[in-house]
This record gives C-alpha cells, structure tokens and sequence, in this order.
C-alpha cells in the first residue's frame, strides 16, 4: 500500500456492521481481504469523488453486513473460487442461456430440467432478466422497478435462492442481470423524485428546460430510433426532462453521485447472498455521461466496474463480473481491464465482434475480412474471458467498421447493407430467413433477428443449413472463453411463427428468436448429437483454456477462418470452412504454426498428414489440429 492511500477500517471500527458473534476465523478472514483490496478500491473511486476515502469506508460497511449475512455454503464457495479463480476459463466451462418462462415456465420449472443442462455439460445458467419489471413494455425485463424481487409470475426470491442451491449441486453457476444504466419510472427511487424528494432527484439527470439536453444530443446516438427517438423525456409530474437512453420509461441513474454506487452495491451484494455467482453488467458502456461526446465508454465506467469488482472480492469473491458491452473493436478490450485495470475490471465480456463476424464470413464466403478485423483486437488479461457466441437474446447489429471493410477492399456501409439484405432474405439467393428489427433509413442500417437454425438456412431448407448451426458452434467452442449457447440453439429450434401474438412482444421483432423450449427435447434437425460430441472434444482439450489467447490468422485460403492457440503443450490450430465447396489450406501455413508432418484432427480423431494439395477442409468443416504429441 503506498503512502497516498489512507489506512482501510479496522474491524474494530466496523463493530456496527459485522455482530459481535461472528466465528473469530470469519472476522480474520473478512480482515484480510479488505487489506488486499482496499487500494484498489480507493483507487478506483478517487477519479469518481471528491470524497473517495469516506465512500470507500462505507461501502465497506456494506461489505461487512452482506458478509455477515451469507451463509456457510457460499462461504465455502468463496474459498474453493479463490484457490480455483480460473473455474470460468477452463476448456470444461460451458454457457447457456434461456428466459426462464420459455425454459422452464418458472422458476421451479427451470429445477425439473436440469437434466437436459447436465447432458451438455453446462456449468454456468445465465436466465434473463427476472428481477420484477415495470407491468407492461419492460424492454424485455430490462425496465427494473424492484432490484430484491422476482417477477410474480416466475416465483419468489426464495424461489431462486432454492433453484440456485441446485444449480450449485450440479456444478451450475446462475448469471443473473443487474441493470445499472437505468431503473423503471416506476421503481422506487424514481417515485419518490416525482414526489419531490431532493436526494432522489439527486440520482438521477434532471434538466428544466431543453437547453442542456440539446446540447448533449448534439453528439448522442439514437438506441432505438423507430420506437424511442431522442434521449431525453419530460415528465410532468417531475416537472423536468429526465434524461431516458432507451425508452421513456427508463431512467438513467447518475452515477457520479456516490449514493448511487452505494445503492447499487448493496443490491449487488444482496444478490450475491440469494447465490447468484456471474452479474452480467446491463449496459454497462453507457453508465457515465460526458457533453460533447457519446456518453459511452467514458474513462469512469471502467473505474466504477473496478470498484464494483473490488466489493465482490471483498465480501463474495466466488462471483464474477460479465460487462454487457456491445461497442465497437476499439473499445471492447477496456471491459477486461487496460492500463492500470488491467485484470481489475469484469472478469468476462462479450465477444460481439467475433458472432458479428462469423455472420459476415458466412454470407461473403470469405474470411479475409473479418480475419483482419479479429485479428486486430488486443489480447484480453489472462485472468479473464471472452464470452463467445453464435447468438443471444438481441438483434444482430453489423458492427463492422468502414476501416476494417475497406482493408478488404469493401466499402463499409455498402457491406453492411449487403448483410442486412441478406440476413432478412431479400439478397438473391439468401438461405437465411431473418427479421428487421430497428432500421434507421438516416444510415441505411437494419438490424436483424432471428434464430441460428433460421439465419443459418435450416428453415429455408438449404441442405448446408444444418453443417452451418455445426460450424457457428464449433467456432465458438474453439476460440477459448466461455462458450454460451442460447436456448434452443442445441436442437436447431427455428423462429417463432407465432412471435407477434402477445400484444406486449408484437412490436418487437427479437421475439421471433425466443421460442419456447418444448419438453420433451425434440432434436428434428440432428444437431445435438453432432454437437455434444463437439463438446466432448472441447473438454479434452487443454489448449482452450482462456488464458490461452486466440491468434486469428490472415488466412492464405480465403475460405477458411484460420485460428491460433499457443499453448504449453504445443499449439493447435483451428481451420473453420465458411463456404459450401471444399477448401485446401497449404501445408506451409500449418507448418508455420509449428504443426510439422503429422497433426492429429481432435474432431474426427483422425491423423492429418501432409500432401502436395495441403490440409483439405470439406464445405463447412471443422478441424481442431494439434501435434501427435501435443
């Protein structure tokens, strides 16, 4: 600790938060964790506050009582977690992803088919927004009025606290959302503004009049353009414009008053104690707002994550942080931690670039492109993870930017709208069979929903259909991380013809890709046992660990999305086809990778020798090559 850094709370001092009769080995314990971690904090709230030492004390506290309060198997996680930090990187670590309603109805209905999770090897259950939402348009769950409550028609908080103890017994981590850019008008805090209350107020951007919002919207991008245009909502009863990113009943909170971020901490740590293990980080890029430029991805929200992170570690380092950062190339690698958050930020992040991609390279048949794009992305801190996938809950928007099309020899608006053309099947010749969601006619973009099975041509009936949900799959099984499949995605569920039917969805298109799971599992496409058996593969792999960086390699067969594992135990290289004919990588990229005369095809556990054609990928094949020794 340097000397700048005043001294951390002694427990002594924090008599009122942690009880008298708490075990001496759990005071000695709590002791020293805030000794490890109170420089960071201080550190990551001096830019935050002027007031920086005297918040961290009282998060602290807050600390103290949540730990207090958790019970003995959490703690025991918290001591296996920290001996085995890693437990999120290994190749056995598996995703999935699912509203609990379509899953499983309710919460009790998503406990009676764990079964199906542990068939796949899941080890990690991300179930969307269930914290109880404003009635009506909730954005999908993302419009929270109540932070300590589930929804009434999915059960109880103790319900989930029951459902999370039999996750654990499996094996299972349960992901849940916490929303930190805004809450619901109707959430509590925001009440209580309307009703005049300045503290209140004070958590929240509130302007009299237009002048400062139309300076901000000088430089503020539009979320949802179609249904909520503009960032900024009067409220009457607020008499004043609150400031509203994504629709007029979201209110931003504003986080550079310290209330706030003690708020959000408690609910944090609260959660943590129902046995929540993974918080993904809801539209985390926008939390800090700054005139003149588009309030995302500011400096401050990096240094508000690390002090999140940072209480975590203090009073439940079992969980992990996943930042919800659906921002451009440039960006992203700042949610894993750069600079001095280097490994101090979320643990996990989204790899948006690399499902974006994917989509490309499958469309253009090539992977020149998108393997110039990828391959420039930073390498994330090796105690962190990229979360991989072929598809989520969202829309798919083509964020690729002008000056990655344009080292292709594309222009990038040009290809963005090839995309969108294609994914909706308006593209002569498209196998994909999307929806638009959100077009803005100003740029000509248009984002599109829809399922794997649908995007990748099984409901066109494309006879390739089936090997293209295989190869989404398998690149995001062997690119390292933390692979999520979403639900549905393991049988090839194909959109929802009946999406629109529930008033509150019907002008949502993403719902089209949310259809309910049907029980028993009907697989009509053959998908899942060709998938469990990539799965299998994965798990004997070492090479994917996390820590273990992905190269992504311009490819010399343009066909063939070509990536890089250096481990310890000699290299692997993975080879992806991304075009309906067969494709001959050289044997001299192979060799230059250090692969030399023999390598061994984890995939189909056959040898690879080299011949004067080179390693021959067939349409849409899969290759996870290692040395015969490796």
């Amino acid at each position: 600790m340097t000397s700048s850094v005043p001294p951390p709370p002694s427990t002594d001092s924090l008599a009122g938060a942690l009880p008298d009769d708490l075990p001496a080995h759990r005071r000695e314990v709590f002791e020293a964790r805030v000794q490890r971690w109170w420089p960071d904090l201080v550190e990551a709230l001096t830019p935050l506050y002027p007031e920086a030492p005297d918040v961290a004390v009282r998060l602290v506290e807050t600390c103290a009582r949540r730990f207090a309060e958790r019970e003995d198997e959490l703690h025991h996680l918290d001591l296996e977690r920290s001996l085995a930090p890693d437990w999120f990187q290994r190749p056995d670590a598996l995703g999935y992803a699912a509203y609990a309603e379509r899953f499983g109805g309710t919460l009790r209905g998503v406990a009676d088919h764990l079964d199906h999770l542990g068939s796949l090897g899941v080890t990690y259950l991300h179930l969307m927004p269930l914290l109880d939402p404003r009635p009506g348009d909730s954005d999908g769950g993302y419009a929270v009025r109540d932070y300590r409550r589930v929804r009434e028609d999915l059960g109880t908080m103790a319900d989930l606290r029951e459902l999370a103890r039999a996750l654990r017994a499996r094996g299972i981590s349960l992901c849940l959302d916490v929303v930190l850019n805004h809450v619901a008008r109707e959430h509590a805090w925001a009440e209580r503004a309307r009703a005049g209350e300045q503290r209140y107020r004070d958590y929240f951007h509130v302007f009299p009049d237009r002048t400062e919002p139309d300076r901000y919207e000088q430089t503020l991008p539009e979320v949802f353009p179609d249904s909520a245009p503009g960032s900024f909502t009067f409220d009457v009863e607020l008499d004043g414009w609150v400031w509203t990113t994504f629709n007029h009943f979201q209110w931003d909170v504003r986080w550079a008053n310290p209330a706030v971020l003690e708020e959000y901490a408690d609910v944090l740590l609260h959660l943590a104690n129902q046995g929540a293990e993974v918080f993904r980080l809801d539209a985390i890029a926008f939390t800090w707002k700054r005139l003149g430029t588009n309030c995302q991805n500011q400096p401050e929200v990096h240094c508000l994550t690390q002090a999140l992170r940072t209480l975590a570690r203090i009073a439940c380092p079992a969980v992990v942080f996943k930042a919800e950062a659906i921002v451009g190339p440039d960006d992203l690698l700042a949610y894993l931690g750069e600079g001095r958050h280097h490994g101090k930020v979320s643990d996990l992040a989204y790899h948006n670039a690399l499902m974006v991609h994917l989509w490309s390279m499958l469309a253009s048949r090539d992977a020149w492109l998108s393997s110039a794009a990828l391959g420039r992305l930073g390498t994330p801190p090796s105690s962190t993870a990229w979360v991989t996938y072929a598809r989520c809950h969202d829309d798919v928007g083509w964020a690729i930017s002008d000056e990655d099309a344009a080292t292709a020899g594309v222009e990038g608006s040009s290809h963005r709208r090839f995309l969108s053309d294609f994914y909706d099947g308006s593209f002569p010749g498209s196998w994909a069979r999307g929806l638009v969601f959100q077009a803005n006619p100003a740029t000509g973009d248009k984002r599109i929903s829809g399922s794997l099975a649908s995007l990748a041509g099984v409901e066109a009936g494309d006879p390739h259909g089936v090997d293209r949900v295989l190869l989404a799959h398998a690149v995001t099984l062997g690119f390292g991380g933390l692979p999520v499949i979403w639900m549905g995605d393991e049988v090839g569920l194909l959109n929802d013809p009946d999406w629109a039917d529930d008033p509150t969805h019907a002008g949502d298109e993403r719902w089209v890709h949310r259809p309910r799971m049907t029980w028993p599992v009907r697989d009509e496409h053959g998908v899942l046992p060709r998938l469990r058996h990539l799965l299998e593969v994965r798990r004997s792999l070492p090479h994917l660990h996390a820590s273990t960086p992905a190269e992504v390699l311009l490819p010399e067969e343009t066909g063939v999305f070509t990536v890089l594992r250096r481990h310890p135990l000699g290299p692997m290289l993975g080879l992806y086809g991304v075009t309906p004919e067969e494709r001959v990588v050289p044997w001299s990229t192979v060799h230059a990778c250090g692969l030399d005369g023999e390598a061994l095809d984890h995939v189909t556990g056959q040898r690879v020798r080299c011949d004067e054609r080179g390693v021959v990928v067939a349409p849409y094949g899969v290759l996870w090559l290692t040395r015969q020794d490796g």
